[in-house]
């Protein structure tokens, strides 16, 4: 005789059995065993994704074996499986959790056993079912259903519900911001193992873009908030401009929450109004940072920032930074920055900004007395790419292997950058590409030309996520100026922790005569492999190589290299990182380096 499923009475019992649970204060031994059985012949990929849903084996994972844990794991699997089971076409599934021998879903509510030893999961799929009938209409024109969403196909309830979105969403994309699913008519026959689905649409109506409405922003001006968001009134509905608001609206910086929503009924001739729910954050903030490495010595950041200066998402922000304290005899470096940006400027999906930067470096192949002033605008061509151009003004005092020297270059730096990572600090995927194009013009006998610069990132995981590998490749080049008409900040080093980790800061260049300077051309290559230990914690295996060339041409030049390892511990702000390097070829050094800082090294 076959056994009944117990999915069933579990949904009656597991709000009463919570209550008693928490009552019981008595003290508990944790779970020897757990045991989770599938028969043979069933699918890998079906026994994977049982084990993969089940809570119990994600409590065993995790330690939590206590016996209430333990109960509330399986009275909760019940359900979690039977809904594994129909979303891969199983649909006669038997599912049986038993604790010490009992049926978890039969324990009366209150009687949760102060032991368990063993617990058993017996999943019975049955047979896999198959599409009769699989009828979903009206659809809008170039709609795209699943393939599998056909007559014979594996009848999976995840393929039933794709379809019917995608359905909707096809309709909502051709303006028909109203459409539902009117019918839904699904039979199973358990003999033949065979699912019916029959589905119909009402489109509804074409609507057009309303007013948009707004509550909750009492500081930021009504009429900035439309032109921030950029929904176009007046123009068919389309659910990819909602997002993009919402986007613009969160990118602006003055919100800690961002809500679109669609009004429920239509307003006259069929327009749909908006609904903003906005949250301000707060408009003061202000942050610190703390980076150490062996040959920088101890490095302080800090900024101040205004998110709503003058009413209309103004954003001002004063940074500072102080380098190379705590070194015996070196010089303090130290920069000073003030940015104002100004969303929406040049329409919704450009920002204006404006600069002053101060600062005052002595670099192991420089020393550099500057002062830059720019203006310029941000355009968010997509979610992720990004283009930037600006005019700059700068004036430096420089001395370095060619003597001491005055630099006034009017520049017109360009920028664009494709970014696919999932995470800025912690990226565990995707992929990162920038290109920057500097061309300076120069004044008051400065020589002039162009500084290009390639920085590309790829993020694999492997082994289900817990190893991550990275990659990194970064190209510059100098081109027009001569090496001795190149202002110092505009040529490449390589050494440190941006560059060769295990190589000291800034230590390979080119040689010019006894003395040595920036190079006209640089590679730098970097691979890391980052490891799991624990939840947090991760240990990191890294080699770095760097080339510098006196031409622009990468030639005439020297190649050096590090290698090391390293430790990550996973916090809010990101992880923390701790690397030791030591060289691995290259004249440049000798001895161990070390950095920490926050986020990982690219």
């Amino acid at each position: 005789m076959s056994r009944k499923p117990y999915h069933r009475p579990v949904r009656v019992f597991a709000c009463v059995l919570t209550l008693g649970l928490s009552l019981n204060v008595q003290s508990a031994d944790a779970m020897d065993s757990l045991r989770f059985s599938v028969p043979d012949g069933t699918q890998d990929t079906l026994r994977g994704r049982l084990r993969a849903g089940s809570l119990l084996r994600q409590n065993e994972r995790e330690d939590l074996t206590e016996p209430q844990d333990t109960l509330a794991a399986a009275l909760a699997d019940y359900r979690r499986l039977t809904e594994v089971l129909y979303a891969n076409g199983y649909y006669s599934g038997v599912i049986s959790i038993r604790i010490d021998g009992q049926e978890a879903a039969l324990i009366a509510p209150g009687s949760a056993p102060n032991q368990i030893h063993e617990v058993t999961v017996n999943v019975e799929p049955g047979k896999r079912f198959k599409f009769g009938r699989a009828d979903l209409s009206p659809l809008a024109p170039g709609t795209e259903l699943p393939k599998r969403f056909r007559t014979g196909a594996p009848a999976r309830a995840d393929t039933i519900g794709r379809a019917a979105n995608d359905a909707i969403n096809a309709w909502r994309a051709a303006g028909h911001a109203k459409a539902r699913i009117t019918t839904q008519d699904v039979t199973a026959d358990h003999a033949a193992a065979r699912l019916d689905a029959l589905l119909r649409i009402a489109p509804g109506p074409s609507v057009t873009f309303g007013e948009l409405r707004h509550s909750g922003s009492a500081n930021l001006r009504g009429g900035r908030i439309t032109e921030i968001a950029g929904l176009p009134t007046g123009a068919p509905f389309n659910p990819a401009e909602v997002e993009r608001a919402a986007t613009r609206l969160r990118r602006s910086g003055v919100f800690s929450s961002v809500a679109l929503n669609e009004a429920e009924e239509l307003g006259p001739e069929a327009t749909l109004d908006i609904e903003a729910a906005l949250v301000e954050s707060r408009p003061r903030r202000f942050g610190a940072g703390v980076e150490v490495s062996t040959q920088s010595g101890l490095q302080l950041s800090g900024f101040w920032m205004h998110r709503n200066l003058l009413g209309g998402a103004e954003r001002l922000r004063v940074e500072g930074e102080v380098r190379d304290l705590a070194l015996d005899g070196g010089e303090v470096d130290y920069a000073l920055g003030v940015r104002i940006d100004r969303p929406a400027s040049f329409g919704a999906d450009t920002t204006a900004f404006a600069t002053l930067d101060l600062r005052s470096e002595q670099e192991p192949l420089f020393d550099l007395d500057q002062i830059d002033m720019s203006i310029g605008a941000t355009r968010y061509l997509t979610d992720n790419v990004v283009a930037e151009a600006q005019l700059r003004f700068s004036r430096a005092q420089t001395n370095d292997a060619f003597g001491n020297r005055r630099f006034t270059l009017l520049s017109t730096p360009v920028r664009f950058s494709w970014d696919r990572r999932d995470d800025t600090l912690n990226p565990q995927k995707g992929q990162f590409l920038e290109t920057i194009a500097t061309p300076y013009l120069g004044l008051d006998g400065s020589e002039s030309g162009t500084q290009f610069v390639v920085d590309g990132r790829r993020y694999e995981p492997l082994m289900d996520g817990r190893v991550i590998a990275a990659a990194r490749v970064q190209l510059g080049s100098v081109a027009g100026s001569s090496l001795a008409g190149t202002s110092p900040d505009l040529l490449f080093q390589s050494g440190g922790g941006g560059t060769v980790r295990g190589q000291p800061f800034q230590s390979l260049g080119v040689t010019n005569g006894t003395e040595e300077s920036g190079g006209r051309s640089f590679i730098g290559l970097s691979g890391e492999i980052r490891a799991e230990l624990r939840r947090r914690l991760g240990l990191v295996g890294f080699a770095d190589a760097g080339f510098i060339g006196a031409g622009s041409a990468f030639e005439d030049g020297a190649w050096h290299a590090g290698a090391g390892l390293g430790l990550r511990y996973d916090t809010s702000v990101g992880p923390i990182r701790f690397d030791v390097g030591v060289p691995v070829s290259g004249n440049t050094g000798s001895g161990t380096q070390f950095y920490i800082g926050i986020g990982q090294a690219f």
